[in-house]
């Protein structure tokens, strides 16, 4: 009757195996550590900069615990904070001799002490939230007028194409501001103008006024609901580029999100140098495609003898060779839908094939078409810092919206130049306004008052649990700590974050499994008293409790569901462990320990009695006294 297959010990066994080695990895705890990462795309973190690395440590008599090289990063582990420190200042005097322009960030972190025979089995240990690990926050505020005054520059080439389009001549078109300016010599132009606005560009709000001289005035102005739709797209372009940099840099889980209608709030647990985030923050690279300037005068100017000519910006390519190029921009970032690494198909370089949109598309066929023979720059600026990737000489017009960027770079620089033009740019600029560093002192100690709530509360409920049920009580509390150990694996396994809510969870949880164990034992007591045999009544206690424990578990799980879809932050690391936390106290109350009591006593073929506590029986008296009363 009370006896398990094969199989279901088995399931059992495996799932305390994989809860204790998946757990493991959080005892281990994090270690202070250097990490170096490329400052620009051109640059590389490889076996010749860990080399370096070693070198500088060596000489400055530094033993690292572990070195690790992946994903274009290196990390260098220490025993103490004291080393880490000295550590970071060797390695930057030997990466970067030039301060004013480092090539590599060196910046203090912490990683996991996990063993490696551990990690070949990717058991990780949680992600630790700012709160408990410690951290960066920042507070920025996006410039929406900047915003605008973009979006107003935009609109202004866009329509000095259009009207070329169009045939239409004018006297200039100039942006005010936020307000774009047309200038006509006769009222026909200007309510031809007037119209190809209206038509092609319903954003706008087009006033048609006369001027001094006789000339007819046109002024186009973004519709304030226009306005507001450039705001929200320009908010949530910056939260995708910030997502995208910081994800592609490996910061573990960071928290990206929108507060108000114009600030975001980024998180950065574990990185402990603000220099360190602020450079992650401001690491997008944005593309631009510039004609060269092809004079005399640039000529001199690229040489350095001669002075750069009006209109034109000098910048150097990877050879450290000066371009000059005209400061009009013919194409920008935003024109990309895409960006990949590849080979250029006649040389088998290393090149980055570009997918521009439609209009860019159009602007760059046009360009090539009236530029046949002259030399186009693709220029890709990245921390405000321009750099001229190649200047190819345009053979012919080139169509269909599809640009190769090539020459002069191997191919882990085009994986990280298309990485780079994917994560975009920002859409506006951003001020830091608040800014706040979470030392690990702080995170270990919330991490402690956690452990010691979770504990107390472990101890405070198997203590009751043990005197009240005796024996049922210890498998009860056996069951409990299965619960919490399979709860801890699969956050781990899932690599989600732990934070104070998250531990506030576990703690709930606790209460709520040994809710289900409550009842099973509450119901094998009145079979008992009911006058079923030990083995009937543990049978029937288990099966007609499971019913009332589903629908409490169901039904605690739909509320804890509803938080997890419409809450945000800390409410939704609440909701996350306080879900998985039910489904583990399912299979531990019930499965696992229905498995340990029909290890104990489904063996015994005349079981007597179970140790369940006093089951209260009413003696013959109060039971005919209670028959009697029935009768009356």
């Amino acid at each position: 009757m009370n006896r398990y297959a094969l199989w279901k010990y088995l399931v059992i066994a495996v799932a305390v195996l994989l809860g204790s080695v998946y757990t493991l990895p959080n005892f281990f705890g994090e270690a202070p550590a250097v990490q170096v990462s490329p400052g620009r795309s051109s640059v590389k973190v490889d076996l010749d900069t860990q080399g370096k690395v070693e070198e500088a440590l060596k000489s400055a008599g530094l033993t690292p615990a572990l070195m690790s090289l992946e994903n274009n990063s290196l990390r260098v582990r220490f025993d103490t904070t004291d080393e880490q420190l000295k550590a970071k200042d060797a390695v930057q005097r030997a990466l970067n001799p030039d301060t004013d322009n480092p090539s590599y960030i060196i910046a203090l972190n912490l990683i996991a002490r996990t063993p490696a025979w551990l990690s070949s089995l990717h058991a990780a240990p949680m992600y630790l939230g700012l709160d408990l690990r410690g951290g960066v926050h920042f507070m920025l505020q996006v410039d929406m007028q900047a915003a605008l005054t973009k979006k107003a520059e935009s609109l202004a080439g866009d329509l000095r194409s259009a009207l070329r389009e169009k045939n239409i001549r004018h006297g200039g078109i100039a942006r005010n501001d936020q307000t774009i300016e047309l200038v006509f010599k006769d009222p026909a132009a200007a309510d031809a103008a007037a119209g190809v606005i209206r038509d092609q560009f319903p954003e706008l709000l087009t006033t048609v006024s006369p001027l001094s001289g006789g000339d007819m005035g046109v002024s186009a102005k973004l519709k304030p609901e226009a306005g507001r739709l450039v705001q929200d797209q320009a908010l949530k372009q910056n939260i995708t580029t910030l997502h995208n940099r910081i994800n592609e840099l490996g910061v573990a889980e960071p928290v990206i999100q929108q507060q108000g209608l114009d600030r975001i709030v980024v998180q950065l647990p574990g990185v402990q140098d603000t220099a360190k985030a602020k450079d992650i923050l401001g690491r997008t690279a944005t593309l631009e495609i510039r004609l060269v300037d092809e004079s005399s005068e640039a000529r001199l100017a690229e040489n350095g003898s001669g002075m750069v000519p009006f209109g034109t910006e000098k910048y150097l390519d990877r050879n450290g060779q000066g371009v000059v190029v005209k400061k009009q921009v013919l194409l920008t970032g935003e024109n990309l839908t895409d960006a990949q690494p590849g080979f250029d198909n006649q040389t088998q370089e290393a090149a980055v094939h570009l997918t521009l949109d439609a209009k860019g598309a159009r602007i760059f066929k046009d360009v090539t078409r009236e530029n046949v023979g002259k030399r186009m720059a693709i220029l890709l600026f990245e921390k405000g810092k321009g750099e001229v990737v190649t200047a190819p000489v345009i053979r012919t017009e080139i169509g269909g919206g599809r640009v190769q960027i090539s020459g002069s770079m191997t191919s882990m620089e085009a994986t990280d130049t298309a990485l780079l033009l994917r994560a975009g740019s920002l859409a506006a600029p951003m001020e830091i306004i608040e800014e706040r560093t979470i030392g690990p002192s702080l995170g270990a100690e919330n991490i402690a008052k956690g452990f010691d709530s979770v504990t107390w509360g472990f101890v405070a409920v198997t203590a009751f649990m043990c005197i009240y049920y005796t024996l049922f009580g210890v498998i009860s509390s056996i069951a409990l700590a299965v619960n919490l150990l399979l709860l801890v694996a699969v956050l781990s396994m899932l690599q989600a974050t732990l934070t104070l809510p998250g531990m506030a969870a576990m703690a709930l949880v606790l209460g709520m499994a040994i809710d289900a164990n409550v009842l099973i034992n509450e119901r094998v007591r009145e079979e008992l008293r009911n006058g079923a045999a030990p083995q009937t009544a543990i049978h029937i206690g288990y099966d007609r409790a499971w019913s009332t424990i589903l629908d409490s578990n169901v039904t605690t799980l739909i509320a804890g569901l509803a938080l997890l879809a419409f809450g945000s932050g800390p409410v939704r690391g609440f909701a996350v462990v306080h879900c998985l936390g039910i489904l583990t106290s399912i299979f531990s109350a019930v499965f696992f320990s229905r498995g340990l009591v029909n290890l104990w006593y489904g063996r015994q073929k005349r079981l007597q009695s179970v140790s369940i506590g006093t089951v209260w029986r009413p003696d013959n008296l109060t039971q005919k006294a209670i028959e009697r009363a029935k009768g009356d």
